[in-house]
């Protein structure tokens, strides 16, 4: 039945709960969250056994935090996925309460709220500001509210370097231990990112090659056409932070770690967490041959009209030398990769939006087809993201009829659309339901972090001490000709596929 999910017949319910949601009335819960549990109440995976408690400064009632739920369903889940009676049902389990974190009021309201049931998992979503996540979880720690099989979800940023992620760590590891602690990155709950476990894991094909040997090059590409608007976060962060330092480091981790010795939490987090700890520390002299910033710049035209980094902000900021694209080139010093370069590049307002895995093998060691049409090109493996989420091989064949040898490069195409006629469940809706069955994999441990941090800082210290600015680059392109240097330096070129 159209509507329904792929997995509806293997749905596994998930325990009762109570989801506390602090930050309820924001964007995130308006825009993920409540999408994201309304998609997993219609297939079933909880009921109204389950309460959803928001938790915001804003004076709501019950029935208006109800509202809320209701219009972010109306808003944010197509209309074919949406049915009235499984909404009502829905909102029903929603209830509100006025809470300044800051201070006392409201959190006597919450200890009432929660059940005092050891089979009803009780969770904890922070989507606040980080600065908000120490007393938000000091005052969780009281009696009414811990308990130690309860869990507390992180929303990033998670500190803008490394002290200030440890103090927020620490802040938080005072009440709640690591294993009551789930760090979210969406990435990680994308279909096609698990899939590369299934992928390297799972087929005898792909692990035997996945290796300096017969891999020349890997390239992992996050651009967005959108710009970053008049959002002050993003002022203060920068692509670095936002994207590299948690998004496509935990790309970079699933590509390259080696096999865990199970699909156990802390046996695939070990494995990750050797990888960031073997990256080239990317320092002093080398940042300038090895990484590239760029920020975009307004375009004008018969057909469109976009503004430049600079003319989004507001006055006080004009003049930042925030980067809206980075591009580098990292190194992994173990024996499997010994020699292989990976190629990472990131941006706003670039010409479309795409997020891809592209793994280039070497070239053949010997071609006997001198004499044909067309010269044999190495094989690619892409791994879609989004848009249009899928599995795709490059390769050479013969192209069919008379006349001679002519070579031409084919997809092997495997679309998710395509293959699974049924809607693809969204990140969240993956990662929160995790969150109530205690399955920490798709989320970053502590240490992750703090090695991805320390790999991070240097870059953006020695950015800091330079002179020059980021390089511009025009809005609705592929970023600065610095980015194209960097690469075609070393005899590459940046995969770019229409298709």
């Amino acid at each position: 039945m159209k509507g329904t999910s792929f997995v509806s017949s293997r749905i596994i319910p998930v325990q009762p709960f109570d989801y506390v949601v602090f930050g309820a009335t924001g964007d995130l819960t308006k825009r993920k969250l409540i999408p994201a549990l309304y998609h997993r109440f219609k297939d079933g995976q909880f009921d109204e056994q389950s309460r959803i408690i928001g938790v915001s400064r804003s004076p709501l009632s019950d029935a208006d935090f109800q509202k809320l739920a209701r219009d972010a369903v109306a808003e944010f889940v197509e209309k074919e996925y949406r049915d009235k009676e499984t909404i009502e049902r829905f909102v029903s389990i929603f209830s509100y309460i006025v809470n300044d974190v800051t201070n006392q009021d409201g959190w006597g309201d919450l200890g009432k709220a929660l059940r005092d049931d050891s089979q009803v998992v009780r969770a904890f979503y922070l989507a606040v500001a980080p600065n908000l996540f120490e007393p938000i979880c000091e005052y969780l720690g009281k009696r009414k509210y811990y308990r130690r099989d309860a869990r507390v979800v992180l929303e990033k940023p998670l500190g803008h370097d490394l002290i200030s992620s440890q103090e927020i760590n620490d802040g938080v590891a005072r009440i709640f231990a690591e294993d009551q602690v789930y760090r979210i990155d969406h990435y990680l709950g994308k279909e096609t990112v698990q899939n590369l476990l299934a992928l390297r894991f799972a087929n005898t094909l792909f692990e035997p090659v996945w290796n300096s040997t017969h891999i020349d090059h890997v390239q992992l590409t996050v651009a967005e056409s959108v710009g970053a608007g008049t959002r002050g976060y993003y002022d203060e962060s920068g692509a670095l932070r936002d994207m590299i330092q948690n998004h496509m480091l935990q790309l970079l981790c699933l590509v390259a770690m080696e096999p865990p010795a199970s699909d156990d939490a802390n046996a695939l987090r070990d494995e990750k967490l050797k990888v960031l700890r073997a990256l080239r520390p990317i320092a002093n002299g080398d940042v300038g041959k090895v990484t590239v910033r760029g920020q975009y710049r307004g375009v004008t035209s018969e057909t469109t009209s976009v503004k430049g980094y600079q003319d989004e902000l507001p006055e006080g900021k004009k003049g930042s030398r925030t980067e809206t694209f980075v591009a580098l080139k990292a190194e992994i010093q173990n024996w499997r990769w010994a020699g292989v370069p990976f190629y990472f590049r990131t941006g706003k307002r670039m010409a479309r939006r795409v997020s891809e895995i592209c793994i280039q093998f070497r070239d053949i060691p010997h071609s006997i087809f001198d004499h044909a049409e067309g010269a044999p090109r190495p094989n690619k493996l892409i791994i879609r993201l989004q848009p249009d989420e899928g599995v795709k091989l490059l390769m050479m064949i013969k192209d069919p009829g008379p006349g001679g040898m002519r070579l031409r490069e084919v997809p092997l195409n495997l679309s998710f659309a395509q293959t699974f006629s049924e809607r693809t469940p969204e990140a969240y809706e993956r990662l929160l339901l995790d969150v109530v069955r205690g399955n920490q994999t798709l989320f970053m441990r502590r240490d992750e972090l703090e090695a991805a941090w320390a790999w991070v800082d240097p870059i953006r210290e020695a950015w800091d001490r330079a002179s020059e600015p980021p390089q511009p680059y025009t809005a609705g392109t592929w970023g600065p000709t610095g980015s194209i240097a960097l690469i075609e330096r070393d005899g590459r070129t940046w995969h770019e596929d229409d298709n």
